[in-house]
């Protein structure tokens, strides 16, 4: 993989969730001795790894638990190397990652919320959704870690890379955000039960230095699923996906799945959304390794196992992998051509756009194109034909030279910022991230462009400009 840039790809299909990352990691050709120095450069006292190959209906996958203290250790589901596949597996047990019944302990990847009080003669936090709960006045109680906690022992961490450490306090962030807004109270007022705390943190702290130890530059995600169903919490019963999960699918593509398990855990869907960089693999992408990781659902239709494919992205490689599909319009409106441009965006186009021109009999009109993947292009002609007033479509193939290019995380005063950088032929340029810079900047009452710049510095900074 020295040939070109390292790219991941995960097949999240079937679900996802911290653990099942880690597992498809040590799968893929991650050492689990790896991960062991990623907990004790975090100082998590008595923490601890273990790894499994365990079965998931007819694949055999890797499982990687994490033992907590207090925690009780899951029942075994070790097989046996060459063991044939067993009868499909009961999709009856409890939904992943969490007993009916509520106990002061916390199965991998997501923690059951808990109010500062709890078991302790206080009164009980109203439902949460995850990780994540409000914290009363008082600030965190006995037992419970703010979200301020759980980013000082991430950025406290010593010898880990600085992009693993950002992508790791994004991820946490968008947590926070998320179950935020569920409670309708600051990121900063909501906490982690201290359990579910080092279970998340393993998880997600793993997760990102994993990738970069793995030498990962960038990774791409699949659709998530869009599950129903219900799931018990520590105080009620609430819809799947949980409202958290459902804020963080927020700009991601998704499909209906028919499951009715808890498919995608909060963790596993801050995870997709702060690593992903689109939802196809790049042009010239070769596929080199692939690992399995297990959760802890049995599954349903599918396995409880997600994909991680790790490939090389071939460098300034002429690649016929997209065609552009092309109307002439004289009678839409601004409007129709803003909004069809936005929906094919947002349908998977890889860029849209429009130029002026002059039409027959003199009248101004626009050439609206889409470029996009082959197997993108019967729907983006269908949106086209169904937001525009186009009577007809061309489209033809194209090559593309393609640079290499990478989103790199950098640290900056307003939070962690993506800058997209290209390899181009005087070396890598640049670019921060706008919507991340604007978001940043509305939540700290200053410019985007103030954000940008400190984005900028800091990445000139990380690579000694």
């Amino acid at each position: 993989m020295t040939a070109g840039e390292t790219v991941a790809w995960l097949d999240v299909t079937a679900g996802v969730a911290g653990d099942m990352l880690l597992g498809a990691l040590v799968d893929a050709g991650l050492p689990l001795a790896s991960l062991e120095e990623i907990v004790h450069a975090l100082r998590l006292d008595g923490v601890r790894l273990e790894a499994r190959k365990v079965r998931k209906g007819a694949l055999a996958a890797t499982k990687v638990d994490v033992r907590v203290p207090g925690a009780p250790a899951p029942a075994p589901e070790s097989i046996p190397v060459g063991t044939p596949p067993s009868p499909p597996e009961s999709t009856s047990a409890v939904p992943h990652g969490h007993p009916a019944s509520h106990a002061h302990a916390h199965p991998r990847g997501h923690a059951t919320p808990h109010a500062p009080g709890h078991g302790h003669g206080q009164a009980p936090p109203p439902p949460s959704t995850g990780l994540l709960a409000p914290v009363p006045s008082g600030g965190a109680a006995h037992g419970h870690r703010t979200l301020r906690d759980v980013l000082a022992i991430v950025r406290g961490a010593k010898g880990l890379p600085a992009e693993g450490v950002a992508d790791a306090v994004r991820t946490f962030t968008l947590l926070a955000e998320a179950e935020g807004r569920v409670h309708g109270i600051p990121p900063d007022a909501v906490h982690f039960h201290e359990v579910g705390a080092l279970d998340a943190i393993v998880d997600v702290v793993g997760t990102c230095v994993g990738l970069r130890r793995l030498g990962v530059l960038e990774v791409r995600a699949s659709a998530l699923p869009w599950f129903g169903g219900s799931k018990r919490m520590a105080h009620g019963v609430l819809p799947l996906p949980a409202p958290a999960v459902t804020l963080l699918y927020a700009g991601l593509p998704t499909f209906p799945s028919d499951e009715t398990h808890e498919q995608v855990t909060p963790t596993g869907a801050a995870l997709v959304r702060a690593l992903a960089r689109g939802s196809a693999t790049p042009p010239g992408f070769v596929p080199r390794a692939v690992g399995l990781g297990a959760g802890d659902h049995p599954g349903g239709r599918l396995p409880n196992v997600v994909r991680l494919v790790l490939g090389e992205v071939i460098a300034g490689r002429d690649v016929i992998d997209a065609i552009v599909l092309e109307t002439n319009l004289d009678d839409a409106t601004g409007q129709e051509v803003a909004h069809a441009i936005e929906r094919a965006l947002a349908t998977g186009a890889l860029d849209a756009w429009a130029a002026p021109v002059t039409m027959k009999k003199g009248r101004p009109g626009v050439v609206l194109s889409v470029l996009c993947a082959f197997a993108d292009a019967p729907a983006l002609e269908q949106l086209l034909f169904r937001e525009t007033p186009t009577l007809g479509i061309r489209r033809h193939p194209v090559a593309r030279t393609v640079l290499l290019r990478r989103h790199v995380p950098v640290s900056t005063p307003f939070g962690p910022i993506h800058v997209k950088v290209r390899a181009g032929p005087d070396g890598d340029e640049g670019t921060p991230e706008y919507e991340e810079c604007r978001l940043a900047g509305e939540r700290a009452g200053v410019s985007w462009r103030v954000v940008a710049g400190s984005a900028i510095r800091s990445w000139e900074a990380s690579r000694g400009a």
